[in-house]
Formats: C-alpha cells, sequence, structure tokens
C-alpha cells in the first residue's frame, strides 16, 4: 500500500504517566489502553495499536473490533545482567510482573525481586547490581537492541503473558474501510493463537497483574495447541496444563475450567 498515508497519534496512558506505581496498584482494567482505544472512538484516530498482553480480556470495547493480529514476533523473556545460573545467592531481579515473579521464585527460592516499571529505555538503566532484569525479547528486537539480552529464557521455564510478542490493532466496527485494509495484514495464526489465550485469561478473570502465563501455537495439524499456567502469588505452587483443540476460544476456555476444577485451585490462586 505504498500510497497509504500515515500519521502517528501519540497517546498517553495511565499505564505511562504512573510509573511510579506498581500496576497491581492501579485500580481497574486497561492502564495501557483505555485512552488509546478512546482516541478511536471520539474520531481523533482511526487506528487502536496495542500491544496485545495489554488488552483487558474479560470484556470488549463496545464500537471497537480487533481487526488484526500481524506475524507475532518471539514470545521469549529475557534477563539483561546475567544469566539465571550465574545469578548469586539471593541476587536481586527486576520486574514488576507477577507472572514473571512466580516463576522465577520457583525456580530459586532465595532469589529477591524490586520492582520496575517504565519503558524499556529506562528499565535497561535499572540493572540491579550483582543481579539482573527481566524484558519480553520482542521489546528489544523491535528496537534494535536484542544484543543487550544475556540470556534468552526458554518457554519451559518462562512461560510468556497471554499475548506477549503480539500487535492487536482495533478500529471501528462500522468502519469497512479501515477493517479491509487491517485484514490485509493480518496473521490469521497469529490471531487464533491469541484468541486461544485471551480465552482462557477471560474465564480465570485474571489481567496483566495475575500470576498467569499462556502461549497457543498452532500446529501441523492445523489445531490450536494451548500451554497456560497459574500460580500461587507467593510461588509455592504453579500448575501448567495443555490443551488442543480446533476451535481457538473454547481451548482456552476449557483449559482454564479444567484448571479451575483443581482442588483449590480458585481460591489459592484468587481466581473464580
Amino acid at each position: 500500500m505504498p500510497d497509504l498515508e500515515i500519521q502517528v497519534v501519540v497517546v498517553e496512558t495511565l499505564g505511562d504517566a504512573r510509573t511510579d506505581v506498581p500496576l497491581r496498584e492501579i485500580s481497574g482494567r486497561g492502564v495501557f489502553t483505555t485512552e488509546v482505544d478512546q482516541a478511536v472512538l471520539i474520531g481523533r484516530a482511526d487506528v487502536a495499536v496495542h500491544s496485545a498482553k495489554d488488552l483487558p480480556s474479560a470484556t470488549e470495547v463496545a464500537g471497537l473490533v480487533l481487526a488484526a493480529i500481524p506475524e507475532r514476533a518471539d514470545v521469549r523473556d529475557v534477563l539483561v545482567g546475567s544469566t539465571l545460573n550465574a545469578l548469586a545467592q539471593g541476587a536481586p531481579v527486576a520486574t514488576g510482573a507477577p507472572r514473571r515473579r512466580v516463576q522465577l521464585a520457583h525456580l530459586r527460592p532465595d532469589l529477591t525481586f524490586v520492582e520496575v516499571r517504565g519503558n524499556i529505555g529506562t528499565r535497561l538503566g535499572k540493572v540491579p547490581n550483582g543481579g539482573a532484569l527481566v524484558v519480553a525479547l520482542a521489546a528489544l528486537e523491535r528496537l534494535a537492541i536484542a544484543e543487550r539480552a544475556t540470556e534468552i529464557l526458554p518457554v519451559d521455564v518462562m512461560l510468556p503473558q497471554v499475548g506477549q510478542g503480539a500487535i492487536a490493532l482495533r478500529c471501528l466496527a462500522e468502519d469497512r474501510s479501515t477493517r479491509s485494509l487491517l485484514k490485509q495484514i493480518d496473521s490469521p495464526d497469529a490471531h487464533r493463537a491469541v484468541t486461544a489465550e485471551r480465552a482462557f485469561l477471560a474465564r480465570l478473570g485474571g489481567g496483566c497483574d495475575a500470576p498467569v502465563g499462556g502461549y497457543a501455537t498452532i500446529g501441523a495439524d492445523r489445531l490450536v495447541h494451548l500451554e497456560a499456567m497459574i500460580a500461587a502469588p507467593d510461588a509455592s505452587t504453579v500448575i501448567r496444563r495443555r490443551g488442543v483443540g480446533p476451535d481457538a476460544a473454547e481451548v482456552g476456555t476449557s483449559l482454564a475450567e479444567s484448571m479451575l476444577e483443581i482442588d483449590g485451585a480458585a481460591e489459592l490462586f484468587g481466581l473464580s
């Protein structure tokens, strides 16, 4: 689409403005998305561009449609500053994500954790002495600084956030022209995978502040394969399960329901 003119509309969200407060302490969902969506709803912009992991899972925004998810970037997390094995006993690890904390703490109960917020540049300047920072590999790659990663954590060690590595594009449901344009960059496989992950999170009632992870892929059999994790906030228990099926939303919902049926899981994890 060489003749298409694109204008970037910069929007500051509540999550961007309140970097001094941990996400879990900011009430409500959509702290990185509400203001961006509102720009489309009031006609200031035609497309809302989101990191898919920031989208609230439980509800859709009236009047908007998730029109496209382009080809997904690498979903893995990385350590900056040290490898996991090289971290000394009790070493500090900087991350604001409960999902990252519980998985690392389950592997290394000796580690200590420090809160970190802000954009990637800000966080890279806060690698603790003698410790490490956890960030998404996709973020480093998009900024062309992937060499800053000291260790890439495989998904069997660190299951990613639901929607991690994916970009979600929303527009007005009635805007057929924009929807048609966005469809041209939609990846059906990425869209199905993220749909499964979001359905899983929606059934749990969790958000980006919950100790929950999920990663779906489309197999050679064209079925959706979803691996998911729920954990106790203190990392005392981490449960991982897999689901597979042809319908993305059904795979996610069914896997969440089966995990909630584990004795005491709903109460232990604060989910319902």
